[in-house]
């Protein structure tokens, strides 16, 4: 296998991943910041070494960081905080007749 299939192929693997996060993040975009939280609280505990805890700061969820449960999915996902939303009324259809 030469150089340039080596390389070749690293950077496709490399393209191929980014892409499949990209959809991961673009598709199930709860899930997704779930799991950066996790592994950011995985990565951020005491004890652990100072590069790993600065990776875990750095990869927290903006709405972790931001304050409230730090759930990472967001304000309201739970139902804890925020009041439940007021009811509407369903606005009645008026048909008319069409003019010939």
């Amino acid at each position: 296998m030469s150089m340039f299939a080596i390389v070749q192929a690293l950077v496709l693997t490399v393209v191929l991943l980014a892409s499949l996060l990209a959809a991961f993040r673009k598709l199930l975009p709860q899930t997704a910041k779930r799991m950066q939280a996790r592994l950011s609280a995985a990565l951020d505990r005491p004890g652990r070494a100072a590069a790993l805890r600065r990776a875990g700061s750095w990869l927290q969820p903006v709405d972790a960081k931001s304050g409230g449960c730090g759930s990472g999915d967001g304000c309201s996902s739970c139902g804890g905080c925020a009041p439940a939303p007021a009811a509407r009324e369903p606005v009645p259809l008026h048909f008319r007749p069409r003019g010939r």
